[in-house]
């Protein structure tokens, strides 16, 4: 049996979907705005790195909140490098990311990406005035969509059938004899 590999399809890539940013400084220590198109860092950090290498020097690492993120990758690649993907809850405000490149550290607020394009466009048209407001008002995004999915679940808590977390108290069904 022969295998025939064919190596044109892999040289021909559709063009990349530029990052959405604002690259105003504001007052509270933010150089920018970020506004990705979901929750997967490992499809939505090459896209912000390989964006603001040209701007800020190679992107070698970046911080996040696990908060909002379902899945943070050890690292993701970049141009055929790797860049260190790391995660704080206690020094990480959840609705920013901190970059590190060869000419420093940078912090941008991650507008969600739940956000509908007029607010998300609003919320950049005003970089650099009040990063407080602005945190706040991503931080109702959340709370908002957050919300959302819980009416779209029905307001359906943990099923009744599972078991009851460790040191919870409250009748268990799963523990239950019949």
């Amino acid at each position: 049996m022969s295998v025939t590999i064919d190596r044109t399809t892999s040289a021909r890539r559709s063009p990349s979907i530029p990052a959405r940013l604002s690259l105003t400084p504001a007052p509270g220590g933010l150089d920018g705005m970020w506004w990705p198109r979901s929750r997967d860092l490992t499809r939505e950090l090459p896209l912000l790195t390989a964006a603001l290498d040209d701007l800020w020097g190679r992107i070698t690492g970046v911080t996040v909140n696990p908060t909002y993120w379902s899945v943070i990758p050890h690292w993701v690649s970049v141009a055929g490098r790797t860049v260190h993907v790391g995660w704080s809850t206690e020094e990480q405000d959840p609705h920013r990311l901190t970059l590190f490149s060869t000419s420093g550290r940078r912090d941008v607020l991650v507008i969600p990406p739940e956000t509908g394009a007029d607010a998300a466009a609003q919320l950049m048209a005003d970089a650099g005035t009040d990063a407080l407001a602005q945190e706040e008002a991503a931080d109702r995004i959340d709370a908002q969509s957050r919300e959302e999915a819980w009416e779209t679940d029905g307001g359906a808590g943990r099923p009744s059938y599972l078991p009851r977390p460790i040191g919870s108290t409250g009748p268990s069904v799963a523990g239950r004899r019949r």
